[in-house]
């Protein structure tokens, strides 16, 4: 809290508006400049936009879930989240190499660790190093074919109930971490099919976009998009609403930097 009041105050001394809590609603790239609509019927019109709306990481639809997030359940695994459930029984849920490499970091601290993985072979979307690593692991299970079906506890969570869906057996299991990695959600919905997005919703940049999504607004520019630079000129995108990001708030920070360093080559302004 205290870094976002000094941030503020640090943006109003350069004269920054702010307009707080909003929603854009569309983008209008049809006029010279372009068009940011809020919610509310306020408009903008601005020469660049940096469009950093994140991801929505994906939950398990278990009752008493939000009750437990941040006590229990964790969309990271850093040694901030490790801390609480340092050699405890943990589980993770995942089927990918953040999964497998969640897995790992978390035996690496002590902890034994439940892999829940609804599929029959964790092979399947994991590389073969981890998948390697993982079975010689005596830290770890693999539970295959299995789903978290619930979740228990009083303040925080203490255990949850793991179902086979090929026996329909059910286990309840100690737990003091729960680590979901089954994907994230960005937030470009509200582009509207305006920007070039991947299979996912990430919006692609630069390198990333194919040449059949830049069209008609970059014909008479004379030039590629710069580095963060979306499919409609001016428009960029950095952090974990970017197709190919890192996803990691350190990442978040240098691409938003690197972001404001293209914006300053479309507007004019020497560094």
């Amino acid at each position: 809290m205290t870094e976002n009041k000094a941030a503020s105050i640090q943006a109003l001394k350069f004269g920054e508006r702010m307009y707080f809590p909003s929603k854009v609603t569309t983008v209008d790239t049809s006029g010279e400049r372009l068009r940011i609509s809020l919610f509310g019927g306020i408009e903008i019109l601005a020469r660049a936009v940096i469009i950093a709306t994140g991801a929505h990481y994906r939950s398990l639809p278990i009752a008493r879930w939000g009750e437990f997030e941040n006590a229990g359940i964790y969309y990271a695994c850093t040694e901030l989240e490790v801390r609480s459930c340092a050699g405890r029984e943990v589980a993770v849920v995942g089927g990918s190499n953040s999964a497998g490499q969640a897995a790992l970091f978390l035996s690496s601290r002590g902890c034994t660790v439940d892999l829940v993985v609804r599929g029959e072979d964790i092979g399947v979307r994991m590389s073969s190093y981890l998948v390697n690593r993982i079975v010689s692991d005596p830290m770890i299970s693999v539970r295959a074919s299995t789903e978290i079906t619930a979740l228990e506890g009083d303040t925080s969570l203490e255990s949850v109930r793991m179902t086979n869906s090929v026996t329909g057996e059910e286990a309840v299991k100690p737990c003091r971490g729960l680590f979901c990695f089954i994907g994230a959600d960005p937030a470009s919905g509200w582009l509207y099919g305006d920007c070039s997005v991947d299979g996912n919703g990430f919006i692609r940049t630069d390198a990333h976009i194919p040449t059949e999504d830049l069209g008609k607004h970059w014909q008479n520019l004379g030039r590629g998009p710069l580095p963060f630079e979306t499919s409609i000129p001016g428009v960029f995108a950095a952090g974990d609403v970017r197709h190919g990001s890192i996803k990691r708030v350190a990442a978040a920070v240098g691409e938003g930097a690197s972001a404001v360093s293209s914006v300053h080559q479309v507007v004019g302004v020497r560094l």
